[in-house]
This record gives C-alpha cells, structure tokens and sequence, in this order.
C-alpha cells in the first residue's frame, strides 16, 4: 500500500489503515526524525482507538502503555535510544511483543532480531515540507 497525504489527510489515512491492517499487532515505523511516526501514532491512538491516555513519544522511557476501549491495551515503544536486541530484552521490549497486544514500534532497525515475523512495515517518508508517503510491505 503506498498512500501520499498531508497533516490536513492523516486522519483519513490512519482510519484507512487500521481497516486494512487492525489484524495485525504489531506495527513497525521506519522513518528519519521528524518525518511524523509519533504523529501519525498519536491520531491513530487519539482519533481510532480512543485511548484514555494522551499518547507521547517513549523515547526516555521506551514503552508507554495506554488503554483503548477498541485494541485493548497498547504499547507505543521508541527505540531510539536503544544500543542493540539485548538491550531491548533488558528493558521488557520482547515481553510486550510476545503479549499479543497492539504494538506500535519506533526505530525498530535498533533492535530488528527481536521482532516477530508477522509485523506490519510502515515507511513514512517526507516528500516536501508538508508532504508526507507511506509505504509498508516487507523492508
């Protein structure tokens, strides 16, 4: 699936996606910084889930939980400050993707050994300013 959008469509987008994709529990953002992965996280928790909680990025401490009256509970990781898998390990990141709840992973190339095989690959890359792609598939 490749979907070009702006701040003004990802609403749409993200309803698109979890349509498409809700089977699937774990999702994977591959993008550079500031390309929208937390962005694009907060709407689909916030405007499709309906968490309780206010999704923020995990970056200081890498797994935030929230609960939605749709998914269940949710782990939002960002493992960007992670150095390798057995730090991942360390800090419960294996446990929450064994849980068979939703999980939505930033910078998952810090730790790829320890996903699963069934992921859901979502590439987000800026295509100007306001302009945002996204791809998923198999990277």
């Amino acid at each position: 699936m490749n979907i070009d959008f702006t701040i003004d469509t990802i609403q749409e987008v993200v309803c698109a996606m979890w349509d498409k994709y809700s089977g699937k529990k774990i999702w994977a953002f591959d993008a550079p910084m500031g390309a929208g992965k937390t962005t694009f996280i907060k709407v689909l928790c916030e405007s499709v889930l309906l968490c309780e909680d206010i999704p923020s990025s995990p970056t200081f401490s890498i797994i935030n939980e929230y609960k939605s009256p749709v998914a269940g509970k949710i782990f939002h990781m960002d493992w960007y400050r992670l150095k390798d898998e057995e730090e991942a390990i360390q800090s419960g990141v294996e446990a929450a993707l064994q849980s068979g709840d939703l999980c939505l992973v930033e910078w998952p190339e810090r730790a790829p050994l320890i996903l699963p095989d069934d992921v859901l690959y979502i590439k987000i890359e800026a295509l100007n300013e306001n302009g945002r792609r996204i791809v998923t598939g198999n990277y």
